[in-house]
């Protein structure tokens, strides 16, 4: 079994910042991508960002020079740093990662989510 916990979720003003974190435990033998989606009332959830275990990344074009994402291999641990957070930027947010079990399975992997809220 393998299991990601986010947190950092939470209310913010326009403008503000907010830093995601989410950790993997489980039969992990190694992680490939990680990434971060959202999904706001009544849409499709989308990709924010992603990030290779070589360190490559992609953004939606909506968060690009925004949001970074990061992570910390020997932890398994991916974040996400949102600055200049709009109000669209409201949703709850899943990290996902792409794991080599130590079974030698090939899992994707989500969280729970976590809410973020961008309002005055």
């Amino acid at each position: 079994q393998v299991q990601l916990v986010e947190s950092g979720g939470g209310l913010v003003l326009p403008g503000g910042s907010l830093r995601l974190s989410c950790a993997a435990s489980g039969n992990i033998f190694s992680i490939n991508a990680m990434g971060w989606h959202r999904q706001a009332p009544g849409k499709q959830r989308e990709l924010v960002a992603a990030i290779s275990n070589g360190g490559s990344t992609n953004y939606a074009d909506s968060v690009k020079g925004r949001f970074t994402i990061s992570r910390i291999n020997a932890n398994n641990t991916v974040y996400l740093q949102m600055n200049s957070l709009k109000p669209e930027d409201t949703a709850v947010y899943y990290c996902n990662a792409l794991v080599a079990t130590t079974e030698y399975r090939y899992l994707e992997v989500w969280g729970q989510g976590t809410l973020v809220t961008v309002s005055s």
